[in-house]
């Protein structure tokens, strides 16, 4: 990097420290988050046309503390920005909101805010806990509205078989959080609250979605075309009333196999999982395959 872009990145990070007070009215979030967010930024805009974003972004954030739950951090619903420690579900969030945020030439941290909630919240508006797209199914349909993203579910008619390699199905029957709303701090003694979620998984159930079985991950990238660089993989899970366990990034190895870039608990960090998703997937009999979602914005 040339010392001229050296200088630019410093500039927009002072820019953000002296004069860019986030106009969101109820944000949790740490001078580092805002810095660490305008460096980013500044980065991400000096990456050649036709660079992939998503993967530039994710790469940035390897290495990074997995924490969960950082989200509940206050006693009511706040816009809440951490880049010090993230989970499956907060690293693809800023990544997309980071992408969405290039993709609009801005390196502010304002701007940077604002495409986080539109990401995290129903239609892109705060408007308390029950807002937030909570099921991962909630998230995808909320920003194809917006769209942000597309699910990827096969074609019909291929020679191969409808939806190859889409061929198992799922019939979502998202009832986790209402059946267990003593395990969600902010659901204990707010009915209404507790109606709303009720609400939001009347909206997605009864819904078929097409996804790419176990078996099938470790085909080769010919056989898996359709899945490329930087797609959202949400590995779908068989525990009852939810619908996606985990989250991570499409990363195509060099020994042509299917890799995962995730917030991984086991590793207790962001990283490239070295064994194929293959691999990674039958050590967790639970989970069934992978529903692919790809970025539209960084095309």
């Amino acid at each position: 990097m040339t010392k001229k872009s050296l200088l630019h990145i410093a500039f927009l990070t002072l820019s953000a420290l002296l004069f860019n007070v986030t106009e969101a009215s109820a944000l949790t979030y740490q001078q580092s988050d805002s810095l660490a967010v305008v460096r980013l930024l500044a980065k991400g805009k000096l990456q050649p046309a036709g660079e992939n974003l998503t993967l530039f972004y994710a790469n940035e954030l390897l290495e990074k503390p997995y924490v969960g739950k950082t989200l509940e951090v206050n006693p009511k619903e706040e816009l809440a920005v951490n880049l010090r420690e993230l989970d499956c579900t907060t690293l693809v969030e800023n990544v997309l909101a980071l992408v969405l945020t290039t993709r609009q030439h801005s390196t502010r941290f304002n701007d940077f805010c604002r495409n986080l909630e539109r990401v995290r919240y129903r239609d892109g508006k705060l408007n308390g806990y029950a807002s937030r797209n909570h099921y991962f199914s909630e998230w995808i349909l909320s920003n194809e509205r917006q769209g942000f993203i597309t699910e990827i579910q096969g074609k019909e008619g291929d020679s191969r078989g409808n939806y190859y390699p889409f061929i198992d199905a799922q019939r979502l029957n998202c009832v986790y959080m209402s059946s267990h709303p003593d395990r969600y701090p902010m659901l204990k003694g707010d009915v209404e609250a507790l109606q709303l979620i009720k609400e939001n998984e009347r909206h997605v159930n009864g819904r078929t979605v097409h996804y790419i079985p176990r078996r099938l991950l470790g085909k080769s990238r010919k056989e898996l075309a359709m899945v490329h660089d930087g797609d959202i993989l949400a590995i779908v899970t068989k525990k009852e009333g939810l619908d996606v366990s985990h989250l991570g990034f499409a990363v195509w190895g060099t020994d042509g196999k299917l890799h995962l870039l995730n917030a991984s608990q086991i590793h207790k960090k962001v990283i490239l999982e070295p064994m194929t998703l293959e691999e990674y997937m039958k050590k967790h009999p639970s989970q069934l395959g992978v529903r692919v979602i790809r970025i539209k914005v960084d095309r």
